[in-house]
């Protein structure tokens, strides 16, 4: 026969049990959470798009055929799409997508790394000077649709771009004026650098804010892509976002 004291026992073991099981699955909740971030966000960050390449910038009064600084840039283009929800609630909008926090992990041996926003006027869409650097961090307010210039993005899903330049790499200065130059990651030829000596890691955080909630998650990348020098201009798309997890911003 079961006396009171062991029923008692028994009850308390269920019962810490319980905890025990409940506890894990909150921490194993918590983990998958900070690991994978948000499951099913309203707009997701879906593509990024880097393309590298060199140019260069002449050095001003000098009377030579040739004389320039050369730099190396990486302009980086980034998705955000709607899912069905999203698409379907007239309420739900991006307010604004912000890149911040914006730190070089791993610096190049030559040059110094500088990130760029869109230039507001005619032309290319960077010009590298000190007039279109980022600060603090880089905002594109929600409008009807993507505008660089203007640096906004569509209220239901577009593109937001910014760039990073290396400077500082090289001069590069010739009096042959039947010298051929192209503006591209050959130039790197002209002043005998490697990848390795210009290759660099940058991290950023990215918020997609909307009219209902704000996510944030941090993006690792490293430039330049490919083989640079020998292909003068690469491409990178990456649609795995395994490795950028959001979550809410409370």
């Amino acid at each position: 026969m079961i006396t009171e004291q062991k029923k008692q026992n028994i009850k308390l073991v269920v019962a810490i049990t319980l905890l025990v099981l409940i506890l894990m699955f909150v921490a194993m909740t918590l983990l998958k959470y900070e690991v994978e971030g948000e499951e099913n966000m309203p707009f997701k960050l879906s593509k990024i798009i880097i393309i590298s390449t060199a140019q260069s910038v002449d050095k001003e009064e000098s009377k030579l055929p040739w004389d320039f600084d050369i730099y190396q840039k990486n302009d980086v283009n980034l998705y955000i799409d709607a899912n069905e929800k999203a698409k379907n609630d007239d309420d739900l909008l991006i307010k604004s997508v912000e890149i911040s926090n914006i730190v070089v992990e791993k610096a190049p041996e030559k040059g110094t790394v500088k990130a760029y926003m869109p230039n507001s006027n005619a032309g290319g869409k960077f010009v590298y000077s000190d007039e279109f650097l980022v600060g603090e961090k880089l905002t594109y307010k929600g409008a009807s649709q993507s505008s660089s210039t203007n640096l906004e993005i569509g209220s239901k899903g577009g593109e937001i771009y910014i760039s990073f330049c290396n400077t500082d790499i090289g001069n590069y200065s010739s009096e042959d004026t039947k010298e051929q130059i192209a503006q591209d990651g050959s130039l790197l030829k002209k002043i005998d650098v490697t990848m390795e000596q210009i290759s660099y890691t940058v991290s950023f955080d990215i918020i997609i804010e909307t009219t209902k909630n704000k996510y944030k998650a941090n993006v690792v990348l490293d430039m330049p892509t490919g083989n640079l020098i020998e292909e003068g201009r690469t491409y990178l798309e990456k649609t795995d976002m395994k490795d950028i997890a959001f979550k809410r911003v409370k």
